[in-house]
């Protein structure tokens, strides 16, 4: 069982939102007595394969980023994932100082979990463009050392191709046409998104 990666058809709404409340617990709990919190009994199956999770914590109503942490490998099972990627948001994130207890109700909490990324293979920068999917595809670069990536929620911001491709360049450390010159290896992945 410990080798199984979770799919997104096995997580029900019902069990993602368990997940968004499972976050928001953990950020509590960490924030109030300092402990990671692990369950005792974890409640769904899905939740015991490895999976790997993104959790970002929005100010509402404004929308404002206010941190996300995520792993793009599953490594663990899924919950203690999406623990660990919560309290890393609120505490842990490089752009931003870390949550004050007081924040967190006026703090919107989401969880995205991820399919295991595919290598896409393309043969130049206009055959990358034509294969990625706009709403779609969450993607990671990597070039050496540098590696970056974007949830597929980021189009929202980024709609066009060529500037979520830039911005994603310059977000792995990478001059914003590196899509263009560099051989970049891409990997697509998709996401199931529950919040608050």
């Amino acid at each position: 069982m410990d080798d199984v990666i979770v799919s997104l058809d096995e997580i029900s709404e019902e069990e993602g939102q368990a997940l968004v409340k499972l976050a928001r617990t953990a950020i509590e709990e960490y924030l109030k007595n300092g402990i990671e919190i692990d369950l005792q009994e974890v409640p769904y199956e899905s939740w015991k394969k490895k999976g790997a999770s993104f959790v970002t914590l929005e100010v509402s109503p404004t929308h404002q980023l206010r941190g996300c942490i995520g792993s793009v490998l599953p490594h663990q099972p899924l919950y203690k994932d999406v623990i660990h990627n919560a309290i890393a948001a609120a505490t842990s994130d490089p752009r931003f100082l870390p949550v004050k207890p007081e924040e967190l109700p006026n703090i919107k909490v989401k969880v995205s979990v991820l399919s295991y990324p595919q290598p896409l293979q393309y043969s130049d920068p206009y055959d990358l463009l034509q294969k990625i999917q706009p709403f779609r595809d969450g993607l990671i670069i990597r070039y050496g050392n540098h590696q970056a990536t974007f949830l597929p929620e980021v189009w929202e911001q980024l709609p066009d191709k060529t500037q979520f491709l830039s911005h994603l360049c310059m977000k792995a450390g990478l001059p914003s046409d590196c899509w263009l010159t560099y051989p970049l290896e891409v990997y697509v992945y998709h996401t199931k998104t529950f919040s608050e």
